[in-house]
C-alpha cells in the first residue's frame, strides 16, 4: 500500500469517514501559480471529504511556531496562569513589531502573534507542566526539549500538517482534557472572520520570522463553520522572502472558495 493511500485511509479512519479524495491538482496550482512549495489539507467533520496537496510534506514534522498559541492558550487558561481579561504589561522594550509594543490582552496577544506575551506565560507555566500537557493532548512529537520560552519557535517541538488536522479535529469535538470555559474562551479569541454563511477560526505561524536563513516555514491552520458543516484545514509552506508570508492566508481562502466551502 503506498503512503498516499495509507495517509488517506488513516485520516478517514480517524475522522470517521468513508470516501476520501487525496492528491488535488487544483490545490497544487494555488502553490505553483505563486512559485512556492507547500502542503494543504482540507477535510470535513463528517469525514467523507478530504482534499490534499503534497502528501510527503503533509507528513513532515516541522516547528509549529505561532500555531502553538492554540494549545498554549488552552494550557495557560486551564492552569490558571492568565485570564481572558488580564492585561499583560509591556516592559517598554521595542521588539521590532509595532503591534507588540504595548500592553496586551490574551485576545490581542493571540491575534498579533505576540511572542513576548506567550514567553511570559511560558515562564508562568514551566517546562514540567508543558511536558505533561503535550503528552496528554498528543501534540506532535510532544517534546518541548529544554527551551522553556522558545521550544515552539526554534526548539525541539515538531508537528506535521496531518497531526495539526487531527489535533484540530479533537479540539473542535472537545475531546481534549481542557475545561469548558477554556474551550469557550479560545473560540472567542481564535475567531478571525464572521460573514453570512461562515465563521473562520484560525492561527498563522512563521518559524524563522525575522531571520536571514531560508527557507523558513509558514503555517495557517484552523477550521470553518458553514452552518451545515465544519471544515478543517492545515497549510504549511516554504517561505524564501518576506512578501511570501501573505500567501498563507491567500492560498487557504482561495482553496475554500474553490471547493465551494465558503
Amino acid at each position: 500500500m503506498n503512503r498516499l493511500i495509507l495517509l488517506c485511509l488513516t485520516l478517514v479512519l480517524v475522522l470517521v469517514a468513508s470516501p476520501a479524495f487525496c492528491e488535488d491538482a487544483a490545490l497544487a496550482r494555488l502553490f505553483s501559480d505563486r512559485k512556492v512549495s507547500g502542503t494543504l489539507l482540507i477535510a470535513n467533520l463528517k469525514g467523507n471529504a478530504l482534499y490534499l496537496h503534497d502528501e510527503a510534506r503533509a507528513n513532515k514534522p516541522l516547528l509549529p511556531a505561532s500555531t502553538f498559541k492554540i494549545p498554549n492558550t488552552l494550557i495557560a487558561l486551564d492552569e490558571g496562569v492568565v485570564t481572558e481579561q488580564e492585561r499583560l504589561k509591556w516592559d517598554g522594550t521595542d521588539r521590532g513589531v509595532a503591534a507588540w509594543n504595548r500592553d496586551q490582552t490574551l485576545t490581542s496577544a493571540f491575534k498579533n502573534s505576540c511572542v513576548w506575551c506567550y514567553q511570559e506565560l511560558a515562564q508562568r507555566i514551566g517546562i514540567a507542566r508543558y511536558r505533561q500537557w503535550l503528552k496528554k493532548i498528543d501534540y506532535g512529537n510532544a517534546d518541548p526539549g529544554p527551551g522553556l520560552t522558545s521550544f515552539w519557535l526554534s526548539g525541539d517541538l515538531r508537528i506535521s500538517a496531518v497531526q495539526q488536522m487531527l489535533f484540530l479535529h479533537k479540539l473542535y469535538k472537545r475531546e481534549l482534557p481542557f475545561k469548558a470555559s477554556s474551550y469557550d474562551a479560545l473560540a472567542r479569541i481564535m475567531l478571525v472572520e464572521e460573514k453570512p454563511g461562515y465563521r473562520l477560526y484560525a492561527k498563522t505561524g512563521w518559524a524563522g520570522y525575522g531571520e536571514k536563513n531560508t527557507p523558513q516555514t509558514g503555517w495557517y491552520v484552523g477550521y470553518v463553520e458553514t452552518g451545515t458543516e465544519v471544515w478543517f484545514f492545515a497549510l504549511n509552506m516554504a517561505i524564501t522572502k518576506p512578501t511570501e508570508g501573505a500567501y498563507r492566508q491567500q492560498i487557504v481562502m482561495e482553496a475554500l472558495k474553490l471547493k465551494g466551502i465558503i
